[in-house]
């Protein structure tokens, strides 16, 4: 039979009330007594868990992650270099799911304080003074994951996404595209959506390309958000040879869309997508995408997460994780057209 809290009680000659203050607020138990508890509780095997080891140096041994939208395959990704980061460490992982509201952010915050978690990895939403504040308030080590902030100094795991967005665009004109359609995230995201949009105008103008509101939509992130950019895409620009995503899950939308407009990809039009998440080699033709090493971001952020709770003293520096363009089956060569081939990339990954 597993020992009891009365067992505990019994043999550290405490009270029952006693044990759980050890366990709830050590603080408020002298150091002698709390020493013998957990005492106690090690030669029982009351706790016999990770908790229960951190209970000396006063950890929860949990630390949270907060992200915008559990149900986005990405953040899958992103958890599982997290959680392995954490397990190595005897930690457990809480996810927050805030789906950007700031109410329902404050409600998590107040469960993180009394449950005294010991650090936070913050995925993707916009980093304002809202969040800053917050984030002080909490006196935990926080760690950015897949979004920055710069103005206060907060160290961040994430790709260079302008950069990353130029080279898609401009992979896409070096097969022979000119007439680029654009599904932008939307542009109050500063990653996502600002930074991907920028490097498409900035992969144009540096072609001396023209861009205006006829090759752009703007849409949330999710396949039945790009299958209605698509379709408005379409409507305003029917000439277009390309479609360029700011994510995967806008691309394979946009793709449905052409599918059902008896187009095909990428014979008709081509489409690249950024992300690279699983289901972007699942879908046929395989997708062309920009690949963002997802796991790597959640591994990075947690190995950064348990420097800074072991030294709070440790300044972090910000890092930028290796993205590349990942060659499938829906971009066409134009120029290879003109030339008399098919121009249908053969390259799968």
């Amino acid at each position: 039979m597993n020992p009891s809290i009365r067992d505990v009680a019994k043999k550290a000659n405490v009270s029952i009330s006693t044990v759980s203050r050890v366990f709830n607020n050590p603080e408020s138990v002298n150091q002698e007594m709390r020493e013998r508890v957990l005492q106690v509780i090690e030669e029982l095997g009351y706790a016999p868990n990770p908790f229960a080891s951190g209970l000396r140096d006063n950890r929860s041994k949990v630390i949270v992650t907060m992200i915008p939208d559990i149900r986005n395959s990405y953040y899958a990704e992103m958890l599982s270099g997290i959680e392995e980061v954490a397990l190595s460490n005897r930690y457990t992982v809480i996810i927050g799911n805030t789906i950007q509201n700031e109410e329902r952010f404050l409600e998590y915050v107040k469960n993180f304080v009394k449950m005294k978690v010991d650090g936070l990895i913050f995925a993707s939403t916009e980093i304002t003074e809202f969040y800053q504040k917050n984030f002080e308030a909490l006196k935990i080590p926080v760690i950015l994951a897949s979004t920055e902030g710069r103005e206060w100094n907060l160290p961040s795991v994430r790709v260079n996404d302008y950069q990353a967005s130029y080279e898609a665009t401009a992979f896409l004109i070096q097969n022979g595209h000119q007439d680029i359609g654009f599904i932008s995230g939307p542009t109050h995201a500063p990653i996502a959506g600002r930074e991907r949009y920028e490097g498409f105008l900035g992969a144009m103008a540096a072609h001396e390309l023209p861009t205006s509101e006829q090759n752009v939509v703007y849409s949330e992130m999710s396949f039945d958000a790009g299958y209605e950019a698509m379709a408005k895409l379409y409507a305003k620009m029917p000439h277009l040879t390309a479609v360029y995503a700011a994510s995967d899950s806008m691309a394979i939308g946009a793709m449905k869309f052409l599918h059902e407009q008896g187009l095909e990809v990428p014979r008709h039009v081509s489409v690249m997508g950024f992300d690279n998440l699983e289901i972007s080699r699942m879908v046929s033709p395989g997708l062309t995408t920009v690949a963002q090493q997802i796991y790597e971001i959640g591994k990075t952020a947690g190995t950064m997460l348990f420097q800074a709770i072991e030294n709070r003293e440790e300044e972090l520096q910000s890092v930028t994780i290796d993205h590349e363009i990942i060659v499938r089956g829906t971009v066409r060569n134009r120029r290879l057209m003109m030339d008399g081939g098919d121009g249908a990339f053969r390259v799968f990954v």
